[in-house]
């Protein structure tokens, strides 16, 4: 593949951006599909069971898989910062130490399956039939734990050199595997669940295989395999911090979303309804700004390395200006069209009238929300991930204060209201960070 990285200090421009920018937003637009068909070919078993299974069985992979998305971000912004200062060698380290953080953590995740999956089906209580055929698809799909959390790691290390048209290229190709092997399995070979796993399965590995021949320059130099490098103790403290920081950040933001949840079952059925179906208004914001955000990454942590602040500055301006323009057209699409997608998202009239009351809210939330994707993307480029965590922190009171303060006058007015203050407390308080970076930068 032909999509390799800018050389060392070439102009950050609109074009640059976008060119960053772009298969992101593509990539992510592919995610929901590959969703909808797993759920479809089991849909023409015609039992509820089988997809409630899948449902089920996929929420908790998922979710146990999600605590280690901390790989992906912690290895752009320290493979970002390497390349911006001409460390080829240290670049290629990175890759190897992600490989084997991915590696551990996806076979911690098997040796420990038994614990977990009990733990969750505790907190998920499901039919006797449903937890049946999830366990099944759960035992195969967890054997390619290791495969897909190295990903995340692979996938950081390409966007921190702008290669995100190979980013692209792995999304499509694992999605693409999956969805047709999905066909073959299950509508082909009658395999049922069993068969959307074992796509999966194959996707996944197939998936790493292609990332590491994506990666085939790093393999190139010596350095990637130079142990006393990879092994290195401050290289190994520094991303061991940087890890943590960021996955102590992260669940403090996944108790926002989960409290966001669970209070909005208190108002009813029809409101608990609404609010899932606003929340993917949520869900599209995020897959549209991650390209931008994405892009900051690699360019405020190349400045970082080259110790250059006025490109830190530009590279902050440009990507914010287009994450700008992409949410000023998001609201004005929610605003125009967004009855429209909840009548096509919820059937019950009661539901979509519901959401239509709400609906205000999601045209202000990209809005409102942009300081905060931006400055993530910035923070994690600059490998600041103490200060992400520390303004989580102080953005978790915010929000717990407005739920206290907002809730109980305004009910899901009130929920909804909290949870868009919390997005404005984190832009702000990470905004008032982001002059140390620049003094970082220059120091």
């Amino acid at each position: 593949m032909a999509d390799t990285a800018p050389p060392r200090g070439a102009p950050i421009t609109h074009g640059r951006v976008l060119h960053i920018a772009l298969p992101i937003v593509i990539s992510n637009a592919t995610v929901p599909i590959l969703g909808a068909v797993d759920t479809g070919v089991v849909g023409q078993l015609g039992q509820a069971a089988p997809i409630g299974a899948v449902g089920l069985g996929a929420v908790i992979l998922t979710s146990l898989y999600w605590l280690f998305g901390f790989l992906r971000m912690g290895t752009s912004g320290l493979t970002a910062r390497a390349h911006g200062a001409g460390q080829a060698g240290e670049v290629a380290a990175m890759l190897t130490r992600a490989l084997m953080i991915g590696l551990a953590g996806g076979l911690a995740i098997i040796v420990l399956q038994l614990p977990l999956f009990a733990a969750a089906f505790a907190l998920a209580p499901a039919s006797a039939e449903v937890e049946g055929l999830a366990r099944g698809y759960m035992g195969v799909r967890v054997w390619s734990a290791p495969a897909l959390i190295a990903i995340y790691g692979v996938t950081g290390w390409l966007i921190a050199q702008e290669r995100t048209r190979a980013v692209l290229a792995l999304q499509v190709l694992m999605n693409g595997v999956n969805i047709g092997l999905d066909l073959w399995f299950v509508l082909g070979l009658d395999w049922g669940v069993v068969g959307v796993a074992r796509a999966t399965f194959i996707a996944e590995w197939g998936g790493l295989a292609f990332g590491i021949w994506l990666c085939r320059d790093a393999f190139a130099r010596s350095a990637w395999r130079d142990w006393p490098r990879v092994f290195d103790r401050a290289r190994l403290r520094e991303m061991a911090a940087v890890n943590t920081d960021i996955l102590l950040r992260s669940l403090m933001l996944k108790g926002v979303f989960l409290s966001f949840l669970f209070l909005g079952s208190g108002f009813g059925d029809v409101t608990l309804a609404a609010n899932q179906v606003l929340m993917q208004f949520l869900e599209i914001t995020a897959f549209a700004l991650d390209g931008f955000a994405f892009a900051a990454e690699a360019l405020v942590g190349q400045a970082m390395g080259a110790r250059d602040p006025m490109r830190l500055r530009r590279a902050a301006w440009m990507t914010s200006l287009w994450g700008l323009v992409a949410t000023f057209g998001l609201a004005a699409a929610f605003a125009l069209a967004g009855g429209a997608v909840i009548d096509l998202m919820a059937k019950a009239p009661e539901v979509q009238a519901e959401g239509r009351v709400f609906l205000p809210y999601m045209v202000f939330a990209p809005v409102l929300g942009l300081a905060a994707f931006m400055l993530d993307g910035i923070f994690i480029g600059a490998t600041r991930s103490r200060d992400m965590r520390n303004m989580m922190a102080v953005s978790l009171a915010v929000y717990v204060l407005a739920v206290v303060a907002l809730v109980p006058a305004l009910g899901n007015h009130g929920l909804w209201a909290a949870l868009l203050v919390s997005f404005v407390a984190r832009g702000v308080t990470l905004g008032l960070r982001y002059p140390a970076l620049e003094r970082a930068a220059a120091g």
